[in-house]
C-alpha cells in the first residue's frame, strides 16, 4: 500500500533535508543504508555532478549508499563530504581493504542568484541532512535542494517564478512500487501534461511579483524563443538552471537495467518541463533499485516517467513565494 505518496514508499529509502532559509539554499539526501543498485542519465548541457562515472554498468561498484541533491552550484558538491562522514560513522560503505568507503553520487543546481551567493551547502549541511533522514512523509516545496529553486528564466531572475522540491509514488501492480523525488530549477516552464497548461513559468516583465491566475499571464518560453528577443536574452539564464532528481523502485535490476529506468524517467521531465535538456540546463536523474521484486524493466521505466512528472508538478505546486518571486500557490 502507498502510504506517504513519496519516494519513501520504497522500502529502505530514507530522505533528509537541511537548508539555510536566509541564504535560500539547501541540500537533500536520499539514503539507502543497505545499499541500492544505481544508474544515472544526464541530458542537460550544463551539469554539475560527482561520482557519476562509477555508475556506468562497465565499472566495478554496484551499489550506492546515498544520493545527494544540493543547491550552491559547484560549491554545493562539498555537502557530499558530510554525507560520507555520517555514513562512515554508521559503518556503512563499500568494503575497500582496511576501510569502508560510502558511495555518494551527487548532483547540484544553481541557486546563487536567489538569497545569498556567499553561503552554500557545505559538509556540515550535508551531515545534518543525512542525520535527519527518515522513512515516512517527506517535506516538499521550499526545503532541501528546492529551497532556492526557480523556473521560467528566459527573462532572467525578474521574470521567473519560485519552484521547489517534490516527491510522488505509484504502485503499478504485483507489489511493484516506483517513487520519485526532484528539485526543479528549470530554464523552461512547468506544464501540466494532462491539460497542456503552464503551471509555473516565465512571466512578462510588466507583471512583477503578483499572484498569477491564468495561462495568459505566462509569457510562454517556447513562444518567446521564436522571437529575436528570445534568442537575445538566452545568455541571461546561462548555467543557472537544472532539474535534478532520483527515481527508485523495489524491483530487482542490475546496473544496466536501472540505468535504462533512469533514461526512460527523463521522458517524464520532457513531458512536464518545456523546453527541457537545453544547453542552459544540467538535467540529471539517478535511479535506484532497492528491492528484490521481479519486474520488467520497460514497465518500471514507463511508470518512472509518470511518477517523475507527478513529482515535478508537486515541486511547483507546493513551493512558497521567496526571494521576491511568486509561486503557483500564492
Amino acid at each position: 500500500m502507498i502510504e506517504n505518496q513519496a519516494i519513501t514508499d520504497i522500502p529502505g529509502i530514507e530522505v533528509g533535508h537541511a537548508q539555510d532559509e536566509e541564504a535560500l539554499t539547501g541540500c537533500t539526501v536520499i539514503l539507502c543504508r543497505q545499499g541500492a543498485v544505481a544508474g544515472v542519465d544526464q541530458r542537460g548541457g550544463a551539469p554539475g555532478t560527482r561520482e557519476t562515472d562509477l555508475l556506468n554498468p562497465i565499472n566495478l561498484v554496484e551499489k550506492v549508499h546515498a544520493i545527494l541533491l544540493a543547491g550552491g552550484s559547484a560549491f554545493g558538491l562539498d555537502a557530499a563530504t558530510g554525507v560520507m562522514r555520517y555514513l562512515e560513522e554508521q559503518k556503512i560503505g563499500f568494503k575497500a581493504g582496511p576501510a569502508r568507503v560510502p558511495i555518494v553520487p551527487a548532483a547540484i543546481l544553481f541557486d546563487l542568484d536567489l538569497g545569498r551567493a556567499d553561503r552554500r551547502p557545505d559538509a556540515d549541511m550535508g551531515y545534518m541532512a543525512a542525520k535527519s533522514a527518515r522513512t515516512g512523509p517527506v517535506a516538499e516545496g521550499n526545503v532541501g535542494a528546492g529551497t532556492g529553486a526557480s523556473v521560467g528564466k528566459i527573462f532572467g531572475h525578474a521574470g521567473a517564478m519560485k519552484s521547489g522540491l517534490g516527491t510522488a509514488s505509484l504502485e503499478i501492480g504485483g507489489g511493484i512500487r516506483v517513487g520519485a523525488l526532484v528539485a526543479v530549477n528549470a530554464f523552461g516552464d512547468v506544464v501540466d501534461p494532462q491539460t497542456g497548461q503552464v503551471v509555473a513559468g516565465a512571466r512578462p516583465a510588466k507583471l512583477g511579483p503578483v499572484r498569477l491566475g491564468g495561462a495568459g499571464q505566462f509569457a510562454g518560453t517556447l513562444q518567446v524563443m521564436r522571437t529575436l528577443t528570445g534568442r537575445a536574452v538566452l545568455g541571461l539564464a546561462a548555467r543557472s538552471n537544472t532539474v535534478i532528481g532520483v527515481v527508485a523502485t523495489n524491483a530487482r535490476f542490475d546496473k544496466a537495467q536501472i540505468t535504462k529506468v533512469a533514461q526512460m524517467a527523463q521522458d517524464g521531465l520532457a513531458r512536464t518541463v518545456r523546453p527541457s535538456h537545453t544547453m542552459l540546463d544540467g538535467d540529471t536523474l539517478f535511479a535506484l533499485s532497492a528491492g528484490q521484486k521481479k519486474a520488467d524493466v520497460s514497465l518500471v521505466g514507463a511508470f518512472a516517467a509518470e511518477v517523475l512528472s507527478q513529482a515535478i508538478l508537486r515541486a511547483v505546486n507546493t513551493a512558497r513565494p521567496a526571494g521576491g518571486l511568486p509561486s503557483a500557490s500564492a
